[in-house]
This record gives structure tokens, C-alpha cells and sequence, in this order.
């Protein structure tokens, strides 16, 4: 059996809607996708970080502080496309780990711990990771993607509403709040790149649900980590602060 090589993607790109340039965004003195990846760096799986990005500006800032930056096509729909393109230069890969570009507070310690199930569990093509939710506003938030998981970690569905539905009668039923990283087998993730994108993908903008839609597992790994990422300038200040306070 092949040694497992595990490569660590981040995409990257300038587009979002709601916060264009945020991977440049200056935090603390930094750019925000350097934070992500410098935080990459200290897993002692990853056989080597890179950034994915359509974007020249993001590609010169990145090499300007010392990252592997692989250029894509600007036509992808989601960032595990992106990753899937940038994966096929790495041909001794077996696993990739796809971090996302706007968690620059990821622990890196779950970023190993990901790793490692997903390379000693054959079963394993896909992992994830979630959070168990503390309060009421975080459920009915919609920016927030809810999971609910079976006995054995494995995910029953993801959604941005309420899920399950909770009766008065009856104790609450676990809800988890989704960390957006994942770890895919090579294999499995050009394969889920080869697929459509699914109706409940569509209707809830989650792509994990293609996975599911196709009859595939997601195993999910209950963290700790409750680091948050950023959407909008207001929480870029947020994390900003955090991370001045730690320093």
C-alpha cells in the first residue's frame, strides 16, 4: 500500500460577493490567506500547503510571503473544483485536505486530527468537521450551515435551516454547526468533481450535498475548535481583534 501524501489546498479567489479582495484583506499586519496558511504549515501531515487561485494579485501577494501558489481556471463554481484542478499537478498525492481561504483562525491541531483519520481509515473517502451549536441565534441563523450526524459520525444531511425539527414535547435532538474543511481521498474527489451539481446543492448552496445526494459518506469529526471565519469586513475586525489580544 502506497505511504499516504497528504496535500493541503487552500483556494483562494478576488471575487466574493460579499467581500471582494478578502483573501488580501490586511489583518493584524498580514494578509488574511496568509494567516490560513501559515496556520497549514504547522501540520506535521501535510506533506505540502498550496494556494489555489484565478486571480494574479492573490498569486504575487502569496509568493510575496513564501506559499506554492497553482493558478486555475476562473470558470469554477465552487473551491472543490478549484482544489480538484490543482490536485492533478501533484500526481504522488493520495489525500488532499481542502482549507478553507477565510478560517485564519483555523487550529491546526484539527487540521491533523483530519488528517489522520482520513488516512488510516480506508473506509473514509470524505471527513468533515462540526462544532456543537450553544445558543438559539446560531440555529436560526442562515449564514450558519447546520449537520446532523448518524451513530457512526456520518453526516444525515446539511442544511442552513433548523434541522431536525424540534417538537416541545420532546428533548432537544443534537444539532452541530459545520466547520467548512474537508479531507477527500484522491480517488473520491475526482470522482464528486465529475458529478453534477445536485438539486439540494442547489437549493441550499452547499456543495457537500452532492456527496450525499450520490449515496456517498461524509464522516464528521466533533471539534472543539470554535474559531470563526470571515465573511463580511465586520468580522475580519472581530478575528483581528482576537488575534491582537493573543499576541
Amino acid at each position: 500500500m502506497q505511504e499516504p501524501k497528504i496535500l493541503g489546498i487552500i483556494p483562494a479567489r478576488w471575487g466574493s460577493t460579499r467581500f471582494p479582495g478578502k483573501p488580501l484583506h490586511n489583518i493584524a499586519g498580514k494578509p488574511l490567506i496568509q494567516h490560513v496558511w501559515e496556520r497549514a504549515k504547522e501540520s506535521k501531515f501535510l506533506e505540502k500547503v498550496i494556494i489555489a487561485t484565478d486571480d494574479s494579485r492573490i498569486k504575487e501577494a502569496a509568493e510575496n510571503f513564501g506559499a506554492i501558489v497553482t493558478m486555475t481556471s476562473n470558470t469554477h463554481l465552487s473551491g472543490t473544483d478549484r482544489i480538484a484542478e490543482a490536485m492533478k499537478e501533484e500526481s504522488n498525492c493520495t489525500h488532499v485536505l481542502n482549507i478553507q481561504g477565510d478560517e485564519p483562525l483555523i487550529d491546526c491541531s484539527l487540521i491533523d486530527q483530519l488528517c489522520e483519520k482520513l488516512s488510516k481509515n480506508s473506509d473514509i473517502s470524505m471527513i468533515t468537521a462540526a462544532i456543537s451549536i450553544k445558543n438559539d441565534l446560531d440555529l436560526a441563523n442562515p449564514n450558519i450551515v447546520k449537520t446532523i450526524i448518524d451513530k457512526y459520525n456520518n453526516a444525515i444531511y446539511f442544511s442552513r435551516s433548523l434541522i431536525p425539527y424540534q417538537t416541545s414535547e420532546n428533548p432537544a435532538a443534537p444539532c452541530f454547526r459545520h466547520k467548512g474543511i474537508y479531507g477527500y481521498t484522491k480517488d473520491f474527489l475526482l470522482k464528486f468533481v465529475r458529478w453534477d451539481p445536485s438539486p439540494l446543492e442547489l437549493a441550499e448552496s452547499l456543495e457537500q450535498l452532492r456527496a450525499i445526494e450520490n449515496g456517498e459518506k461524509i464522516h464528521v469529526v466533533i471539534t472543539e475548535d470554535d474559531s470563526i471565519g470571515v465573511d463580511t469586513p465586520e468580522q475580519a475586525l472581530i478575528v483581528e481583534n482576537q488575534i491582537l489580544r493573543k499576541n
